[in-house]
């Protein structure tokens, strides 16, 4: 490869593919069915190259620096530059379907395309592994038409954009269309090569520590890979072999847990674990502070296990183990859950069955709840840190954590006293975070259909929002002729946001009601138990006042002091 080159000049008669330690493809994809400008990865990608093309600019489109360690021959292992590359071999990939169809492609065409994209069965450019096949049936043979079979998100990733460019090519003519491949085999790009790992990480640390933002987890494994190189000695290459396979694991397990859990929450998780603290709070300071030792090879090798552990378990305890608990899905749903995931991790390394796991969940999410409600600035670390650390392989026993969150939640000394019954009850009396408020709702609803016993899902209501009964501007000027009582201080200060007032419904249903008159939105209160409850209540008299609110109030409030 030649330092300043095209695009096509770089791929042809390369084999470039994305090492398995490496990220996955991560760019997003706008959701919206008709394509629109939304500003994510690959629409951006889509209408620079638009814009650019309706300029009168001479110069040729510049696609950046891209870092290659050589792998021997003509096979290079992508270090930087991994997302444009993959989105370029799907933008092109879905371009030359689309010439295909119009035509049969020119001799310079079908160069291109043999040289930038596939020539028979060898492909110019491979991504991760575990996406590998996905990406060649998909995308380069298009053999795969289904959403079958897709296993993680970096894959959904893949097939989102190809179907994005495909979309997007789908009404474009011929002129178009050469002058895209045009701009793209023509774009000048940079391109830096190493001979060995340890140049490469070099580089990676020196590119992304002048104006990138790597995550936490990147540095490090970097950083790792790096002093291996350094103090490795004979065992460099065993070692360097099995960094490579922790992180393999570790960005799978990434794709398909990331929009539950942040990787670099995660690492701080790790460190939780791994020093038995919860008070463990800069990862990168601690782990840095360990590298300069005089031989950190120990824990590089301890600690990149324990990462590679702690995204395993949380694969299953977001994955598989929440769509079949609904403790544990409970609890992701309730969010704000840092303070637990330490001890989940344990819990599953320690091998506690899933019924134990549970238990754990349901009662550190009254505290994770109470805690919310309360919005007290009282430290709960401190609270807890002594039977988290207790709680060890050779000591697994869970009772000790569950009793003391019972002692935290009816315990009336100062220090204790943030998180007690009498505090939880001032917290639910008057208006709260919309979000905590469709949660506790969602409780309520699942208590109502089956008195305390597993119900319906959150996610099983479409897109759940929070209704006010009694609407917060009066319906044409007119609340008590519109079945509301009269809009006074007290009614609008007391009434209007609480837990009385509020209704769970999802968004089909809350659109189709607005702020119409209460006979109106009664009569579509057919769907769940809190709905039916609301008719029972507003049998004889079809109007929503400070009565009714207060009756179903107390209701609720009496269902969360019992349950939480």
């Amino acid at each position: 490869m030649e330092a300043s080159t095209t695009v096509s000049s770089m791929l042809a008669g390369n084999k470039i593919f994305v090492p398995a330690y490496q990220r996955a493809y991560s760019w997003e994809t706008p959701s919206d069915e008709n394509n629109k400008y939304t500003n994510t990865h690959t629409d951006v990608f889509l209408q620079d190259l638009v814009d650019y093309n309706r300029s009168t600019g001479e110069s040729h489109y510049y696609f950046g620096h891209f870092l290659f360690e050589e792998k021997g021959g003509k096979n290079f292992g992508v270090i930087d530059g991994q997302q444009r590359l993959t989105t370029i071999i799907i933008f092109l990939s879905a371009l030359f379907e689309r010439l295909k169809e119009l035509r049969n492609l020119t001799e310079e065409e079908d160069y291109l395309f043999k040289s930038m994209v596939k020539l028979g069965s060898n492909y110019t450019f491979a991504t991760v592994d575990y996406d590998k096949q996905l990406f060649i049936d998909y995308v380069l043979n298009q053999t795969k038409k289904d959403k079958n079979g897709i296993e993680t998100e970096s894959a959904n990733r893949i097939v989102k954009a190809f179907d994005f460019f495909t979309k997007a090519f789908s009404g474009k003519d011929e002129h178009f269309l050469k002058k895209m491949l045009k701009t793209i085999s023509e774009a000048t790009c940079t391109t830096h090569q190493v001979k060995n790992e340890s140049e490469a990480i070099q580089m990676f640390i020196f590119q992304n520590d002048r104006g990138k933002t790597p995550s936490k987890l990147e540095i490090i494994k970097a950083q790792f890979m790096f002093k291996v190189h350094l103090y490795g000695g004979d065992e460099k290459a065993s070692l360097i072999d099995e960094i490579k396979n922790r992180f393999e694991k570790i960005y799978k397990s990434i794709s398909s847990i990331e929009y539950k859990v942040d990787e670099d929450d995660v690492l701080l998780y790790t460190l939780r674990v791994y020093f038995n603290s919860l008070w463990e709070s800069n990862a990168i300071d601690k782990i840095n502070k360990l590298l300069s030792d005089d031989n950190p090879l120990a824990f590089i090798k301890s600690f990149t296990n324990a990462l590679a552990v702690s995204f395993e378990h949380l694969t299953t305890f977001f994955g598989k183990d929440e769509r079949d608990n609904i403790e544990i899905h409970s609890l992701i749903t309730l969010g704000g859950f840092a303070i637990a995931i330490p001890f989940v991790i344990k819990a599953y390394t320690f091998g506690l069955q899933t019924k134990e796991i549970c238990k754990i969940c349901s009662s550190l999410e009254t505290l994770v709840l109470r805690h919310r409600l309360i919005g007290t600035r009282a430290e709960m670390t401190s609270r807890i840190n002594d039977v988290y650390q207790k709680f060890t392989s050779d000591k697994p026993d869970i009772q000790l954590i569950v009793d003391r969150i019972e002692w935290m939640k009816t315990n009336d000394s100062w220090w204790w006293a943030y998180w007690n019954r009498n505090e939880l009850e001032k917290s639910i009396q008057g208006g709260m975070h919309h979000t905590i408020a469709k949660f506790l709702l969602w409780k309520y609803e699942n208590y109502l259909l089956n008195q305390g016993q597993n119900g319906y899902r959150y996610d099983k209501i479409e897109s759940p929002e929070l209704e006010h009964i009694a609407p917060q501007t009066p319906t044409n000027g007119e609340p008590i002729a519109a079945g509301y009582c009269e809009y006074d201080e007290e009614f609008r200060n007391q009434y209007i946001d609480c837990l009385g007032n509020y209704l769970l419904l999802s968004k089909s249903h809350n659109c189709t009601i607005g702020n119409n008159p209460f006979s109106k939105k009664r009569s579509t209160y057919k769907y769940n138990q809190q709905q039916l409850e609301i008719l029972e209540m507003t049998t004889e008299s079809d109007c929503w006042n400070k009565e009714k609110i207060s009756t179903r109030k107390g209701k609720i409030v009496k269902f969360i002091l019992e349950n939480f």
